[in-house]
């Protein structure tokens, strides 16, 4: 079988002959397959044993027809090995049992290699690799240094973020303090991503639509940009995903990445038009979308298909991870419908 280059040629904005589509979260909880292995173990283990995450990462490429695998792996894996005490409690998601809020408390995190901190994150990258090699490539990924700052300084999810903000507010020189040790934490674990085979990566920042322009310009943008700018000469494509960012495209773009993701919240040509042709997009189905019939999916791939314009360099995504719920024959007919009426 030949190798589908289809979504690295889509990064770098190179001719295709269909648009490439994965999905975000494909690996995961709305696939029997996953829920089988979910029902013997827990999250974290799933996580840490690189047999069972590899396997959990191969599921969706042949059950969906996608164009890219992208690692099964959580944004919160990094953080044991910078000294916080994480949970995944039942029902309730992340929860941090040692918060980070004061500048004593910045001083304690530690900054190890990733090799030491993460080594099952390496293995599972390297079974992926051998199981896939000749089929599609492998994507890596990680959280952005102001969506993991914001967990570890919450200590959970947040609607307000209010302890993370009121950081940057009262006690500025912690806030950049941790978001320099977090980023070079994350420019560390993306680089032994890429050196364990990962062939291109994407860079989560899940919670950043809480923030303003102005908030997000001084406090945020420096380090995500440090990330990028030390990843460029990897030479593997770097995406750069900013969740609800309508309103922070320009610098989310200008923060840096090879492809940037954008959310369903904007139009994807209006989208494209802000970050600039001089980068590849990603996006930018509403993942609720995969809940209707299946000619209303069909009718948004065309739409969204249209918006692009037949430009290179757009891959095909949900605006944010698949719902657990989603019905997977809904998903196959989305990926089916983004080759046939993308066919050049």
């Amino acid at each position: 079988m030949a190798f589908n280059d289809r979504f690295l040629k889509a990064c770098r904005r190179e001719p295709v002959d269909a648009t490439p589509v994965w999905l975000m979260r494909q690996a995961g909880r709305y696939l029997r397959e996953y829920r089988d292995i979910r029902a013997k173990y827990d999250f974290l283990t799933m996580c840490k044993r690189p047999d069972i995450a590899a396997e959990i990462t191969l599921q969706p490429v042949d059950k969906l027809g996608v164009d890219a695998a992208i690692l099964f792996a959580d944004i919160l894996l990094p953080l044991e090995g910078m000294g916080i005490d994480l949970e995944f409690a039942k029902g309730e998601g992340p929860v941090i049992h040692n918060p980070v809020r004061t500048k004593a408390d910045v001083v304690k995190i530690q900054v190890i290699e990733a090799e030491e901190a993460t080594p099952y994150v390496a293995e599972a990258i390297k079974i992926v690799r051998r199981e896939l090699e000749g089929r599609v490539p492998l994507i890596g990924f990680s959280g952005a240094p102001f969506t993991l700052a914001s967990y570890i300084v919450e200590g959970s999810g947040s609607r307000d973020y209010r302890y993370a903000k009121a950081m940057m507010y009262e006690a500025p020189e912690a806030w950049h303090a941790l978001m320099e040790k977090l980023a070079e934490i994350v420019t560390r674990y993306l680089r032994m991503q890429i050196k364990a085979g990962a062939q291109a990566v994407q860079m989560f920042d899940s919670w950043v639509g809480a923030l303003g322009p102005v908030d997000y310009e001084k406090h945020v943008m420096p380090y995500s940009k440090i990330v990028m700018d030390n990843l460029a000469d990897e030479g593997v494509p770097r995406i750069h995903f900013a969740n609800n960012a309508s309103t922070l495209l320009e610098l989310v773009a200008a923060a840096g990445g090879d492809v940037i993701g954008v959310d369903w919240r904007i139009n994807l040509d209006i989208a494209w038009e802000r970050i600039g042709y001089d980068k590849a997009i990603q996006g930018n189905l509403d993942p609720i979308t995969l809940f209707g019939p299946v000619e209303c999916i069909e009718d948004r791939v065309k739409d969204i298909l249209s918006r692009a314009g037949g430009l290179p360099g757009h891959i095909f995504n949900l605006g944010h991870g698949i719902h657990k719920d989603t019905p997977v024959e809904h998903a196959q007919a989305l990926v089916e419908a983004v080759h046939r009426l993308s066919q050049r």
